[in-house]
């Protein structure tokens, strides 16, 4: 059974930025908040197979745009890796993923 991006994912301690996390819900629009920066951002997105789409349509810091990339699932990680759309090609491995834990 594949398993679903929905919920609550926050960075684990070693990563670039421990405790910010991204709120996948139902409609297709996620939230992430890096509160250490005071960082609130959100758009849409869309997974397929093990590539995800996000278009992120407000950024505490106006980086708002286009990413593409690669997720996996296991159990209660999620690895993801995302560049900026037409910047960077789409990433062909999860080699520098960037590793998230699902609240509870």
């Amino acid at each position: 059974m594949e398993q679903s991006i929905l919920g609550k994912w926050t960075q684990t301690e070693g990563q670039p930025y421990p405790g910010l996390y991204f709120e996948f819900l139902e409609n297709g629009t996620f939230e992430a908040r890096y509160d250490a920066l005071g960082i609130v951002s959100s758009g849409t997105w869309q997974v397929s197979e093990d590539k995800i789409d996000m278009d992120q349509q407000k950024h505490t810091f106006g980086l708002v745009g286009k990413y593409e990339g690669l997720y996996q699932i296991d159990n209660d990680l999620l690895r993801m890796s995302l560049v900026a759309a037409g910047e960077h090609e789409r990433p062909g491995n999860l080699e520098k993923a960037v590793i998230y834990r699902k609240e509870a």
